[in-house]
C-alpha cells in the first residue's frame, strides 16, 4: 500500500517590524477607584472596569507630576503647573509645590524631614506635631531644592 506524502510546509511570512504606535498603549490612575488603567493611546477617556467612572485623558505632551496626599498618604498624578489638587478618596487639598518653591528641614523633635513652602517662617510635623521654627539653626537647609 502506498504511503501518502504529506505537502511542503507553507516557508513562514516575512517579517514586518511594527509600525509606530500602532496597538501603543498609555496609562492613567482611575479617578474614581486609583487603579491603573491601559488604554489605547489617542482615546479621549477611560472608562474604569471596577468602579465604572469615566477618567479623562491629558492631552498628548502634558506633563505629570506626583504628590503624596497629607490625608491619607495616596500617591497623586496631576497636570505640572497645578497650585492645588483633591484628594479622590479622603478630598484632602493638597498644595501642589513645584521643586523651586519648597524648602527642607529636620523636625526639632523626632529628626523626620520635612518639606515645606520656601519662606514660612515654621513648619509643622505631621508625624509628631512638633512645630520647627524655621530659621538659621544647624541642620536645615534654607535653600530651595531644585
Amino acid at each position: 500500500m502506498p504511503v501518502p506524502l504529506a505537502p511542503y510546509p507553507t516557508p513562514p511570512a516575512p517579517f514586518a517590524p511594527p509600525t509606530p504606535n500602532a496597538g501603543a498603549q498609555s496609562q492613567l490612575v482611575c479617578s474614581g477607584c486609583r487603579n491603573l488603567l491601559m488604554y489605547p493611546a489617542g482615546a479621549p477617556s477611560v472608562c474604569c472596569a471596577v468602579c465604572s467612572t469615566v477618567t479623562t485623558v491629558p492631552a498628548p505632551g502634558t506633563e505629570m507630576a506626583q504628590l503624596v496626599c497629607g490625608g491619607c498618604h495616596t500617591l497623586l498624578m496631576y497636570i505640572r503647573g497645578a497650585t492645588s489638587v483633591q484628594c479622590s478618596c479622603c478630598h484632602t487639598v493638597n498644595l501642589a509645590m513645584e521643586g523651586n518653591q519648597v524648602a527642607h528641614v529636620n523636625c526639632g523633635n523626632c529628626r523626620r524631614l520635612l518639606r515645606y513652602q520656601y519662606g514660612a517662617s515654621s513648619v509643622k510635623c505631621a508625624v509628631c506635631s512638633f512645630v520647627t521654627s524655621v530659621g538659621a539653626s544647624p541642620g536645615t537647609d534654607q535653600k530651595p531644592s531644585n
